[in-house]
């Protein structure tokens, strides 16, 4: 069941999003609430799931991956789930999201370089049964805004 979120779980969550690593004292002290309140929060704001998990934020050029682009698909509706399955075992793709539109799933796919890129569009996405057509645009520059 959602929980209603308040102003003070949104300033803990902005807190969270800036810095995953801050501790429950940081947390406290940056939304002006006790330890006591803030370690309650965040234990309730993850007991319901509106906080996944905690993980690091890697630069993707850094981290080897030179290539990035958006790929967009259009699927046979009735094959999503298996689909859906496939994409996420490809591990240069990075995000997956269903969407209403001109096309029908959106994709973030993170390679090595451009013969990568093309070998994951051109070879394991065109291969997914589901997938009826793709369109690809590449990433020149992306940044993280949070």
């Amino acid at each position: 069941m959602p929980i209603e979120l308040d102003e003070l779980d949104r300033r803990i969550l902005a807190e969270l999003r800036r810095d995953g690593r801050a501790s429950v004292s940081a947390v406290a002290a940056a939304t002006h609430i006790s330890r006591a309140n803030a370690y309650t929060r965040v234990n309730r704001l993850i007991d319901s799931q509106v906080i996944k998990g905690f993980g690091a934020r890697i630069d993707p050029v850094l981290s080897g991956q030179h290539s990035s682009a958006y790929v967009t698909l259009t699927l046979d509706q009735a094959s999503w789930q298996d689909t859906r399955a496939r994409l996420s075992q490809i591990p240069e793709v990075s995000h997956i999201a269903l969407v209403g539109g001109d096309f029908d799933c959106i994709l973030l796919v993170r390679a090595r370089d451009n013969g990568d890129l093309r070998r994951v569009v051109l070879e394991e996405l065109q291969s997914i049964p589901g997938v009826r057509s793709s369109k690809t645009a590449l990433i020149f520059e992306d940044f993280e805004t949070v």
